[in-house]
């Protein structure tokens, strides 16, 4: 079935329709990601968008345990190519079926190297996958311009707090869309994970007397989150250990002062090199955000810049000054290194002993 993807400047692409086939309107995003196209789609920072994979053929490992959560959130998924026939020996199925199962509409056959340069020459838009053949431009460019991702963050949260169960430090693990590569990273080294919703008050969190508290990735504007901020600051408050991650760097950074920013096209990928400015070492990290801290904004007496992307210098993590506490933009439980940046679940587990 012939489908059209269609963006609010206008610009029309026409190809082929996969999965449900049904109208989606969604915020256009790319990623450079040659795999793990699974646990992209299963991200819940993708919540409200979909999502163009840039590498030009997805699919060709089919549907493999790798999820990062209990569902797919991306809204519409756009590829060059969908492979049907995959091969791996983990393979359950296509990526056809998963998306059919699961609801989600997509398009094939467009030029994807095409549409990625759109986005970075204008920046991020709204779009509609659509297989209307006589769609009206008129009446869709308006209705894709109101488009807004909205409140996603209490969309993909859990709806109840849960334990994974170890022997060592206690985290509480704020989960604002996590990945749930997170808590098994920290479960992994023995750590007792418990995942509370991210409205969960702070009182609620220091009541239960954690030896840290990890603050997850998530979806949509950080500026849309001004109560669970309000909380972030009674948690900063206390004396116990905090790490954050992607969306909770960035409410820990509103809730000290600082402001956030949209980034133009965002970053997404596998490959986007981070600076320690303590050692001036570069990492591969793994990304997928489209807001970014204003390091000028933050007090210096409260934190400084720990890490800033080698591409743009965008500040990709902060220290706070005489706190327990710091904070990344990028996924060390994602490195595609694959462990380059693994480490630093290792130093909140020092700060959490007392080591540091």
């Amino acid at each position: 079935m012939k489908a059209f993807l269609i963006l609010e400047d206008g610009t029309v692409f026409t190809g082929k329709s996969i999965g449900t086939g049904e109208d989606a309107v969604s915020e256009i995003v790319f990623n450079t990601s040659m795999t793990g196209y699974l646990e992209i789609l299963t991200d819940p920072s993708y919540a409200g968008q979909a999502v163009c994979m840039t590498y030009p053929l997805i699919g060709n490992y089919g549907v493999t345990p790798d999820r990062e959560s209990r569902k797919i959130w991306v809204r519409g998924l756009i590829v060059r190519e969908l492979s049907q026939t995959p091969s791996n020996f983990r393979c359950e199925g296509t990526m056809q079926e998963l998306l059919e199962q699961e609801g989600i509409t997509g398009i094939e056959g467009i030029d994807t190297r095409a549409l990625t340069k759109i986005l970075r020459e204008k920046g991020t838009m709204n779009g509609l996958i659509t297989t209307d053949e006589h769609y009206d431009l008129h009446r869709i460019l308006p209705e894709l311009k109101k488009y807004t991702v909205g409140d996603v963050v209490m969309e993909t949260t859990c709806r109840e707090a849960f334990i994974l169960e170890g022997d060592g430090p206690k985290v509480a693990l704020m989960d604002l869309g996590a990945k749930d590569n997170i808590a098994r990273s920290l479960n992994r080294r023995g750590c007792q994970v418990t995942v509370y919703p991210a409205d969960t008050s702070a009182d609620t969190i220091l009541g239960m007397h954690p030896d840290g508290i990890m603050l997850s990735n998530g979806p949509g504007d950080p500026s849309t989150c001004p109560a669970i901020v309000q909380e972030i600051r009674k948690l900063y408050d206390s004396d116990i250990p905090i790490f954050a991650i992607c969306l909770g760097h960035q409410l820990m950074a509103l809730a000290n002062g600082a402001k956030t920013y949209r980034l133009k096209y965002g970053h997404r990928g596998g490959n986007h090199p981070v600076k320690d400015l303590k050692d001036h070492r570069v990492y591969i990290s793994s990304q997928n955000h489209g807001y970014a801290v204003d390091a000028g904004s933050m007090d210096p007496s409260i934190a400084k810049e720990a890490f800033v992307n080698v591409n743009d210098g965008t500040n990709e993590g902060l220290t706070y000054i005489n706190k327990k506490i710091f904070t990344v933009q990028f996924h060390p439980e994602a490195s595609p290194g694959p462990q380059d940046l693994a480490w630093l679940f290792d130093r909140f587990l020092d700060m959490m002993r007392g080591v540091r």
